[in-house]
This record gives C-alpha cells, sequence and structure tokens, in this order.
C-alpha cells in the first residue's frame, strides 16, 4: 500500500470513529466499540476500536449482537476491509452477510460543474431559507424511496411515493437534521424542478477537514438522468470550498461506483457493511 493511500485510510478510519461520538455513547467489546445514540435519528453501528491491534474475534462479534438485540438496535457492524482484512470472515462465520462497497477518494482536479452532468438544477440547502427544515423533509423521503428501490435502473415510483414518505418522518430527527447543517457538521442538497418538484437528493457528513458523501438518491422515476451525479458534484465542490481537504464515499455496488468515477472518484479500498443474513 502506497504511503499517500495509507495516509487517506487511517484519516478516514478515524472519521468513522469521530461521527458518532456527538450523538451517541459508547460500550466497548473488547476489540469492538458499539455505538448508541441519545435520542432521535439513524441507529449507529459497532465497529472495530480506533486502537484495536487485534482482529475482532467471534465471541466479541456474538456478544455485540446480543446487546444490540437487548437494546433494539439493528445489529450492524462496519469497517474498512484494508485496515482489519480477517473480519471479513469472521464476520461470515458469525452468519453475518457483508457488502463489499467500493470505498473511493475525490480527485480535486478531476471534479467537473454539476451543469455538466444533469440540465436538473441542484441547490445546497441553507438554514436561513424559511423553506429549510421544508427541504429536509424532503431531502430524506427522497432518500427513503429511492433507497427501498435500490439500483440504478428506473421505476414507477417518483413524487406521489416521495410526498407520502414525508408525512412519515419523525419531526424530531428533521431538527436534529437541521442543527447539525446550521453548525457546518453536515451539508444537505436536492435536485427538482418546479414542475416536478425534488428528485434527488444527497448529503454529506464533515469533521473537520474530512468529510463523506451519503444518502445520494434518486427517485426511481427519475434515474438515468444525470442527477445521482450532479447532486454528488454539487456536495463535493461545496465541501471543498469549506476547505474540506479530503472528501470520500462509498458505493453501493460496482454499478454505482461508475457513476462517481464520472465525478472524479477513484477507488482505495472496500468499506464493509455487515448485517444478518436474510432469511429465505
Amino acid at each position: 500500500m502506497d504511503v499517500v493511500r495509507a495516509d487517506a485510510l487511517d484519516r478516514l478510519e478515524r472519521f468513522y470513529d469521530a461521527v458518532p461520538r456527538d450523538g451517541a455513547r459508547t460500550e466497548e467489546f473488547d476489540s469492538l466499540v458499539l455505538f448508541v445514540r441519545d435520542g432521535a435519528g439513524w441507529p449507529f453501528y459497532a465497529r472495530p476500536r480506533l486502537d484495536a491491534t487485534e482482529t475482532p474475534t467471534l465471541a466479541e462479534v456474538t456478544a455485540v449482537r446480543a446487546r444490540q438485540r437487548e437494546l433494539g438496535l439493528p445489529e450492524a457492524f462496519e469497517w474498512v476491509h484494508e485496515h482489519q482484512p480477517e473480519l471479513l470472515a469472521v464476520a461470515r462465520s458469525a452468519g453475518l452477510s457483508v457488502l463489499e462497497a467500493p470505498l473511493m477518494l475525490l480527485e480535486p482536479e478531476l471534479l467537473p460543474e454539476p451543469g455538466t452532468l444533469s440540465d436538473v438544477p441542484v441547490r445546497v440547502l441553507d438554514p436561513g431559507d424559511p423553506g429549510f427544515a421544508a427541504d429536509i423533509a424532503l431531502r430524506r423521503a427522497v432518500a427513503a424511496v429511492g433507497f427501498a428501490n435500490g439500483g440504478t435502473a428506473r421505476g414507477e415510483a417518483g413524487p406521489a411515493e416521495r410526498d407520502a414518505a414525508v408525512a412519515r418522518l419523525d419531526v424530531e430527527a428533521l431538527e436534529e437534521e437541521a442543527a447539525r447543517v446550521a453548525d457546518g457538521r453536515r451539508v444537505s442538497a436536492l435536485a427538482g424542478t418546479p414542475q416536478e418538484g425534488a428528485l434527488a437528493s444527497g448529503m454529506a457528513m464533515r469533521v473537520d477537514d474530512v468529510a463523506e458523501i451519503a444518502g445520494v438518491a434518486t427517485l426511481p422515476s427519475a434515474r438515468r438522468r444525470g442527477l445521482g451525479a450532479a447532486v454528488t458534484a454539487t456536495l463535493a465542490r461545496e465541501l471543498r470550498a469549506a476547505g474540506t481537504d479530503l472528501v470520500f464515499l462509498s458505493a453501493g455496488s460496482e454499478d454505482i461506483a461508475r457513476v462517481y468515477l464520472r465525478v472524479g472518484f477513484r477507488r482505495v479500498g472496500t468499506a464493509c457493511i455487515a448485517e444478518p443474513a436474510a432469511v429465505i
């Protein structure tokens, strides 16, 4: 592994450890740490301790899963394969299904103008805008519909499903996200037209000079119009303008990774996301 790549992966490891800490308490299980969210919001995961020198064992994974069930949390684990290569086999031996997601870093000199990727305008959400709370609700609703209908193919779900999802969003969770956008820890973006409304969305989480772009989603009925790439480029440009030195993301599949290649990202590793295997 070259020195530059190794340094970037070390910085990502510190980022993954830092992100949950302002909204969660921690419970340690030898070489694993479980993040337990305080209050509303998406539940966190367990991952190897930042200072762990040994691969988490099957017994440790089993103990964390039992604690997650006790707390009513998803049995979720995340790690960077290059830092813990042996954990993949341990997780699978525990009966977990592991998504091996391409881990990609932005090469700033390859970042295109968003307008060259789609003819649909993209805007960064402004906490000072009177419609900010409604925009945050729309961002989350688009993401809910997009991820419920995964992949890159066009589909039927569209504005009607988006509007139905808005009504199901938790007010406390919206307030939590709004606070993080206002203090600079999060950036959110929406793409859409006056006629169709919000069609794609995305967000970024920032800790110091490192940021992760995540939650990029497009309504199935609006796919194949360059919206995911345009949202990603907009977020990356906003982060770079704010002084963010390292911007990264994890692609949900190789097909999705090809979208991010168009935006100037290159693969540097693999982000592993483990959860119980589906019962057939």
